[in-house]
C-alpha cells in the first residue's frame, strides 16, 4: 500500500466573501511544514460577483504557484442569517470549482471538526486555533487576520485526517505505539 502521508502539499481554504483565508503546508512523512498563509481581502469590492471572480482567480493562482496535491476547505456553517450562509456557500463553491478546474481533489471539513482536530475542542476560539498552529508549525507571528490561520487549520486538519488513516492501516495497536509513531502530535 502506498504511504498516505508521503510527500505532498495541502492547500487549506477558509472561504469568505469579506476575507478568504488560506494556508499551504508541505508534508514529508509525518512532518508538516508551513509554506505560506495569508488572506484575500474582498471588502473593497461592492459587487458580489466580482468577489467570487477574485476568489476563483486567487485560488487558481495559489494552485499554479505552489502545485498542491489536495485542497482542504471549511464547509459553511448555519448561522442565524440565511443570506450570509448562501454567500459563504457561493464562495466555497467558487474555491472548489477553481481547484476542480486544476484537477485538484477537494476535501471538505465542518468548522467544528477542524477546531477539534487542531485543539481537541470543537468550541475552540479562532485565537486558540491560531496559537496552537503558531506553536505546532513554528510560525513566527500570528497574522492580523485570523482567517489566514483558519485556512491553515483546514490544511492541518486534513493532514491529521490522512495521518490517522495511515496509522489505522499501519496497525498502531496501543496509545504508546501511536505516540511513538506521532511524536509531533503530542506536546
Amino acid at each position: 500500500m502506498q504511504n498516505a502521508v508521503a510527500e505532498r502539499i495541502i492547500l487549506g481554504i477558509d472561504p469568505g466573501t469579506t476575507i478568504m483565508g488560506y494556508g499551504l503546508i508541505e508534508v514529508k512523512g509525518n512532518s508538516p511544514k508551513l509554506i505560506t498563509l495569508g488572506v484575500l481581502e474582498l471588502s473593497k469590492y461592492n459587487d458580489h460577483y466580482l468577489k467570487l471572480r477574485k476568489i476563483f482567480e486567487r485560488v487558481v493562482g495559489l494552485i499554479d504557484a505552489y502545485h498542491p496535491d489536495e485542497l482542504a476547505i471549511e464547509a459553511p456553517f448555519y448561522g442565524k442569517n440565511v443570506q450570509s450562509m448562501l454567500k459563504l456557500g457561493r464562495a466555497q463553491g467558487v474555491a472548489m470549482a477553481a481547484a476542480l478546474s486544476r484537477s485538484l481533489p477537494v476535501f471538505e471539513y465542518a468548522p467544528l471538526r477542524i477546531k477539534q482536530a487542531i485543539t481537541g475542542r470543537g468550541n475552540a476560539s479562532k485565537e486558540q486555533v491560531a496559537l496552537f498552529l503558531k506553536q505546532y508549525l513554528n510560525i513566527d507571528e500570528i497574522p492580523v487576520h485570523l482567517d489566514a490561520t483558519d485556512g491553515l487549520a483546514a490544511a492541518v486538519c486534513h493532514f491529521f485526517q490522512k495521518q490517522n488513516l495511515a496509522n489505522q492501516s499501519s496497525g498502531a495497536k496501543s496509545w504508546k505505539e501511536f505516540i511513538r509513531k506521532n511524536p509531533g502530535r503530542v506536546k
